[in-house]
């Protein structure tokens, strides 16, 4: 165990800061990208409806014309032929696939570039904290929030590559910066040891997994809560009204996030299952039992059962579109309280939020 070194956790605190401050950079460009390409959409979906009523126009004066001479109008050249544009493959949503498009989005992929910047300095942050403790940096509330954050945006980026999930980038970073705020404000801890039952291998399996498995139900608690919005988006247009989120148009329709969302949500509930076992494990050596009704043992066994009857229900209970959506936004707010509440409020032997009683 090296010694404390109380430098490098200055260091750290100073690339947190800088990394929370490039985050809220790349937020805001990933919601500029969003608000300048919705405008740009509703511009040209208003040139095509100029185009389309002027060729309709047109056509009633052939047809008029065409009776007047007595000719017959009724091949192609007396008909209002549909404008072609590039607008209708998107001006409803983008494409299902998720696949990068052709069109340079310029504040899109700046925004990208911030974040990786961001998350290149948080990286030095989370290994100057491990290197000043002698330790993984995850023994209390601060260092799991920035170094969850970390992977949050880390995941997000190294998902960029296979899929165009930019869309998601306003809501992925916002959630890091939150995080990144929460961790320096409310849960700020100074460099420490750790208690005597956190030193054990068993911390870098049990909580590594744990992070990672959060990150990736942060992922789909942006995704679930855009598919209500576009859910009611659709609906709405489907009726026949007017179309308030504009922004909307550069996300996937409600099916294919859900989709995605369900797939990632697999992932993180194995995760999480493996996460609860080897938690398990750790507790019989640690104390003796593998299980106590520790309230974060409960809580833990609670996201397990919301996650476990989430995809139960959506693979073979038919609960689909908004009710799956739901119920993966409640698994996460589950996550949300366990590691807040249940680490700060409730006593127990998992009280390790390293915050003044």
């Amino acid at each position: 165990m090296f010694p404390i070194n109380e430098t490098m956790g200055q260091y750290s605190e100073l690339f947190m800061l800088l990394a929370a401050g490039t985050y809220t950079v790349a937020f805001i460009a990933f919601a500029w990208d969003l608000a300048k390409s919705s405008k740009t959409l509703r511009a040209v979906d208003l040139k095509a409806a100029s185009a389309a009523s002027s060729v309709a126009a047109e056509a009633k004066v052939r047809v008029a014309a065409g009776r007047a001479g007595g000719n017959d109008v009724g091949g192609p050249a007396g008909r209002a032929e549909r404008p072609t544009s590039a607008v209708e493959s998107v001006s409803q949503t983008a494409g299902g696939d998720m696949k990068y498009a052709a069109e340079r989005r310029v504040p899109a992929r700046a925004a990208v570039a911030v974040a990786i910047i961001g998350v290149a300095i948080h990286a030095a942050g989370v290994i100057t904290r491990a290197i000043g403790a002698g330790r993984v940096p995850w023994g209390n509330m601060y260092e799991f929030l920035t170094t969850g954050a970390f992977l949050v945006v880390a995941v997000f980026l190294l998902s960029l590559i296979r899929r165009d999930l930019r869309f998601l980038g306003t809501f992925v970073l916002g959630l890091a910066v939150i995080m990144m705020v929460a961790a320096s404000v409310t849960y700020w801890t100074p460099v420490g040891h750790l208690v005597p039952a956190l030193q054990s291998y068993w911390l870098v399996i049990h909580v590594s997994i744990a992070v990672m498995s959060a990150s990736l139900f942060t992922l789909t608690f942006a995704m679930s809560a855009l598919q209500l919005l576009q859910s009611h988006r659709q609906k709405t247009l489907a009726a026949g009204g007017v179309d308030k989120l504009g922004f909307m148009r550069l996300v996937p329709n409600a099916l294919s996030l859900e989709n995605l969302s369900y797939r990632i949500n697999t992932v993180g509930f194995v995760g999480w299952t493996f996460t609860l076992m080897f938690g398990a494990i750790w507790a019989e050596k640690a104390w003796g039992r593998f299980w106590g009704w520790d309230t974060k043992e409960v809580w833990t066994f609670v996201i397990w059962v919301v996650y476990a009857g989430y995809l139960h229900a959506r693979a073979t209970r038919g609960w689909t579109g908004t009710r799956a959506a739901w119920l993966s936004i409640t698994g996460y707010l589950c996550v949300i309280f366990n590691f807040t509440v249940v680490n700060v409020f409730f006593n127990g032997l998992h009280s390790y939020s390293g915050l003044p009683s």
